[in-house]
């Protein structure tokens, strides 16, 4: 059975319309963003939303290491090894950053309304 129609005021209606009229007037002038999708930007793009992930990852391993540090659950040498690791993969990703021309704190996308993908410390 199909669904009965909302009931759209005036307001909203030209507001609707109005919208759909400046987005049509922006694609006529060819003022539109658009993505500029070049093999350099889509490596780098692709570069910096893995590197991103990765080093939110590192952040929440490391959190979670002194976690476990503070809370009594984990010897010296453990402690030693987990966070040596630590430090190499922050290398690591400082290194593969540099490689595509980006900034450590490139990596801390914008997520718009969200905010940032980690809180700067």
């Amino acid at each position: 059975m199909p669904e009965k129609p909302k009931n759209i005021s005036p307001e909203e209606l030209e507001q609707a319309v109005a919208g759909l009229n400046q987005e049509l007037v922006s694609l006529a002038n060819g003022t539109a963003q658009r993505i500029d999708c070049t093999p350099e930007n889509i490596e780098q793009g692709l570069a910096k939303l893995v590197l991103s992930l990765i080093e939110l990852l590192r952040k929440l391993l490391e959190r979670q290491a002194i976690r476990r540090m503070e809370g009594g659950t984990v010897d010296d040498d453990k402690i030693e090894e987990m966070g040596l690791a630590l430090m190499r993969l922050e290398q690591k990703i400082r290194e593969l950053a540099e490689q595509f021309n980006l900034r450590p704190e490139d990596l801390n996308m914008d997520l718009g309304p969200l905010g940032t993908l980690w809180k700067e410390e």
